[in-house]
């Protein structure tokens, strides 16, 4: 009987203990200079994943603090497919209204409305042009790849927007028939 419980009680710490280890794939020691949302970038992790792991609400940390930064939910894969199709999609756009694109992907991911992945939203039929013309497969600017980055760590802190276009090239205006949110370069965007 003692055995049995010994075995019950070390199974029951380590389901839990090992599920906080297993949220968080590295600790931050923070530097001078350090903010959530420098953190976020820099592990592409949103900042609300991380506050959430280090039980914050604030913004405050302080020089020599250990933070563990949770593993992202996107995949280096993810994000250069985010990244191509931001190149394509928002080229020659403002760098506002590239993290604005990227943005709307994860908002669809997010959404009841559209797939779970990203993956499936890019691919999603009649969803994204550069996707029915190719032009998806070139290489992502630097540019796109910070701005996909820049998205992940705001993630959840936007507006909503879940579709976005351009009024001048548009040959469809059912998007213009949804709740403008912000116009960015020549990108409305909307929810």
């Amino acid at each position: 009987m003692r055995k049995l419980l010994i075995t019950c009680t070390l199974a029951f710490s380590l389901f839990f203990v090992g599920d906080k280890i297993a949220e968080a794939s590295s600790v931050h020691t923070v530097q001078s200079g350090d903010t959530f949302w420098i953190l976020a970038n820099q592990y592409g992790v949103p900042v609300n994943e991380i506050k959430r792991a280090n039980n914050r609400t604030g913004d405050m940390i302080y020089v020599g603090e250990k933070l563990n930064i949770p593993t992202s939910s996107i995949s280096s894969e993810e994000k250069r497919l985010m990244a191509q199709l931001v190149t394509a999609e928002a080229k020659g756009e403002p760098y506002a209204g590239q993290v604005a694109v990227a943005t709307v992907i994860l908002n669809r991911v997010d959404s009841d409305l559209f797939p779970n992945t990203v993956r499936e939203v890019i691919y999603e039929q009649r969803q994204f042009t550069p996707v029915s013309t190719g032009t998806i497969y070139q290489k992502p600017t630097d540019s796109a790849v910070r701005a996909v980055n820049e998205a992940i760590a705001f993630r959840g802190q936007g507006s909503g927007s879940l579709f976005f276009y351009n009024p001048a090239i548009a040959t469809n205006f059912w998007n213009a028939t949804r709740q403008h949110t912000i116009t960015i370069g020549n990108h409305v965007f909307a929810k």
